[in-house]
């Protein structure tokens, strides 16, 4: 059996490998387990590993990492196919492989593909009520759509923050999230701009000290409100489309293009365009002329 798991989403490929792993071990010893990462590996030898007879096993499972990095291992994968072995089961994992190429439409129709893409927020949200649910703690839409608005879509994060959450308490709240999980960073560079876009100068203010407490430098800050302006950049430039549409075509998480839209939606492109030539004179006149960037910024975030 050849079995392909591809996608963005490396949290679920790897909990599905994990799957597959475990059951086999549960009828072989882990010496019929053989990982095997295709980048660093001759042709040959992938051929060998797929062809050999197990050694003091029935059956043998061979784990190969991405095979498309090996340009000569992609271009001969069908005769890779028909060397596997009866008594061996092939798992190929390729994180995120071309769709357009031979390559995958060969992994497509002569082997078992599973997909695993990036959730997008009410993807996520869903998820994490599910996860919950079989951790039997309890946990509303509302406080998961919280949860993922707070620690942003990393998806690895959020299983392992959810784990703390039920540990401690398996009806989770608002409070116990709030209490055990720290906001990141880019949440709250949005939370200083939505204060920001709303007149609110004094929150917007607090916010930036808040970051600056936690000793983040002025020069991560202003990376974080650069990033921030091209998100909202291409969800003004994308109005009218939905953040999945936008995502696919920038290549970029639909997570934050959601939360742009609705500061985008608060200011002009004029503003816009306004605001990005000011924080690129900042940024650049902090690396060159030594502007104190700290003080800049507080200006900056001030007279938006």
């Amino acid at each position: 059996m050849i079995t392909t798991l591809a996608g963005k989403n490396d949290f679920l490929i790897q909990r599905r490998l994990l799957q597959l792993t475990e059951k086999f071990l549960a009828a072989e010893s882990d010496i019929a387990l053989e990982k095997i990462d295709a980048a660093e590996t001759e042709f040959e030898a992938l051929l060998d590993a797929v062809q050999s007879v197990p050694f003091l096993a029935q059956t043998k499972m061979v784990v190969v990492r991405g095979l498309a990095a090996n340009k000569l291992a992609a271009e001969r994968i069908e005769q890779l196919i028909d060397s596997v072995a009866p008594t061996t089961e092939l798992i190929i994992v390729e994180p995120n492989p071309d769709k357009r190429t031979v390559y995958f439409k060969v992994l497509k129709d002569r082997t078992q593909l599973e997909e695993f893409n990036e959730l997008d927020v009410r993807q996520l949200a869903q998820w994490l009520v599910a996860e919950a649910k079989n951790q039997a703690a309890n946990l509303t839409l509302a406080d998961a759509n919280y949860l993922v608005e707070r620690l942003g879509p990393n998806q690895m994060m959020l299983a392992n923050e959810l784990d703390k959450l039920v540990t401690h308490e398996p009806k989770i709240s608002r409070e116990t999230i709030e209490l055990l999980t720290e906001k990141n960073p880019q949440s709250k560079i949005f939370d200083l701009l939505d204060a920001t876009f709303a007149g609110n100068k004094n929150k917007a203010l607090e916010l930036y000290e808040e970051q600056r407490a936690q000793k983040v430098e002025p020069q991560a800050i202003m990376a974080l409100l650069a990033w921030q302006l091209q998100v909202i950049a291409l969800a003004k430039l994308g109005e009218g489309k939905t953040p999945g549409q936008i995502a696919q075509d920038s290549k970029m998480s639909p997570y934050p293009l959601t939360k742009a839209q609705s500061l985008a939606r608060k200011i002009s492109r004029v503003q816009l365009q306004q605001m990005i030539d000011e924080a690129l004179r900042i940024d650049y006149t902090s690396k060159t002329k030594g502007l104190d960037l700290d003080e800049a910024l507080k200006t900056y975030i001030t007279t938006l």
